[in-house]
């Protein structure tokens, strides 16, 4: 069961829970908070309005460079989407590997 009361995850869970979630039918969105995307990796846009429409549950994997950044911003973004699930990705995109596959 995926512990969805966690502050981070790391690239590896992220793909594991992803794949579990959307077996559930639960959204699961990495969400580029620095105009940068991740090679290899599908991700979305830091756009609120726009965020703001996805599904109740949804869960969003928010990223910046190091990882820092996104983790000292959830209270930020759990604040403004309070309908969905906001964590942040482990290591951000200096840590993604573009080839690890689950």
């Amino acid at each position: 069961m995926v512990d969805l009361t966690v502050d981070e995850w790391t690239q590896e869970e992220f793909l594991r829970n992803k794949k579990e979630l959307e077996a559930l039918g639960v959204k699961v969105l990495l969400i580029d908070t620095i105009l940068n995307p991740i090679d290899g990796a599908e991700t979305t846009l830091y756009a609120p309005p726009i965020l703001k429409n996805e599904p109740e549950g949804s869960v969003f994997v928010f990223y910046c460079d190091s990882g820092k950044s996104s983790k000292e911003r959830l209270k930020e973004f759990r604040a403004k989407f309070p309908k969905q699930v906001c964590i942040s990705l482990q290591g951000g995109r200096g840590y993604w590997r573009k080839n690890f596959r689950i």
